[in-house]
């Protein structure tokens, strides 16, 4: 009787872990560049009630006899589908159309990468940068940050193509390219990546390296969009709906452990 009393309680610990994971999804439906978790459970040990194969009879059993242990959260998996593109004032604002993430340099000095393309040109000593809203800079398809020497741009005129390429008007009012391209990068499990705060990431050895797109032909190369967002992936019914459900399991198992309880009470009471 004890191991429904563990079950319920394991049932309770996995179904809070599921609430607290919808609830950051909820919190970050409008966070750009926010993909949607998801938890996932697994079934706890299993307890052989009945060893013997045979019946008292010597006949083989067809089955066995096991009874579980509860249940417990066994990851918490990002899901990389692709978010709706939001109109963007700002014309240092980028969308990611395909699998690619953007890269940034932290002051730490390591890479992380995002889907977050709101970025903003920072002024410096010795000209511009690009950065996004925590003053990480982005970086180009080398790897280096994206600089632009020189105090006599106007950012507003600087247009990107699809492949993240920089453009500046010429003498003529031509586009010409400026020999920079925004880096866009892919992993072979992106949801093996490390989460971070500000919609970042790490790699890890679960998500394997980064892929560079500009380097890597074997890659479908993502699309780069000026002047848009990439909106959050969250579906907020669904999340709504396994609100609900998660609630409920809650509720069930504490029942569990009410009735378990009781069992043993009345147990308790039988020798009164």
């Amino acid at each position: 009787m004890v191991r429904s009393l563990w079950s319920g309680a394991t049932g309770m610990l996995a179904q809070q872990t599921a609430v607290d994971t919808i609830s950051n999804n909820i919190a970050n439906v409008n966070t750009a560049g926010y993909k949607t978790s998801q938890n996932e459970f697994k079934s706890l040990l299993y307890q052989e009630l009945q060893t013997k194969t045979t019946s008292a009879n010597g006949e083989t059993k067809p089955i066995d006899s096991q009874v579980g242990l509860g249940v417990r959260s066994s990851s918490i998996t990002t899901i990389f589908r692709q978010g709706a593109f939001l109109e963007s004032s700002s014309e240092s604002s980028f969308a990611i159309g395909g699998k690619g993430l953007f890269g940034v340099k932290r002051a730490d000095g390591k890479t992380a990468y995002t889907r977050n393309g709101d970025f903003h040109w920072a002024v410096t000593t010795t000209g511009l940068e690009l950065t996004d809203s925590e003053g990480n800079a982005v970086l180009d398809t080398k790897g280096n940050p994206i600089k632009l020497d020189g105090k006599d741009y106007t950012t507003s005129r600087i247009t990107i193509s699809n492949e993240g390429e920089l453009y500046y008007p010429d003498e003529k009012n031509n586009p010409a390219s400026m020999g920079i391209k925004i880096g866009v990068w892919q992993f072979n499990n992106p949801a093996g990546l490390e989460k971070l705060d500000g919609s970042l990431y790490l790699a890890s050895e679960a998500s394997g390296a980064a892929l560079n797109e500009a380097t890597n032909n074997n890659l479908e190369k993502s699309r780069v969009v000026q002047g848009y967002l990439e909106g959050s992936n969250v579906q907020l019914a669904d999340e709504m709906v396994n609100l609900i459900v998660a609630q409920r399991a809650y509720e069930a198992n504490s029942r569990v452990i009410t009735t378990t309880d009781t069992m043993m009470q009345q147990a308790n009471q039988l020798k009164q």
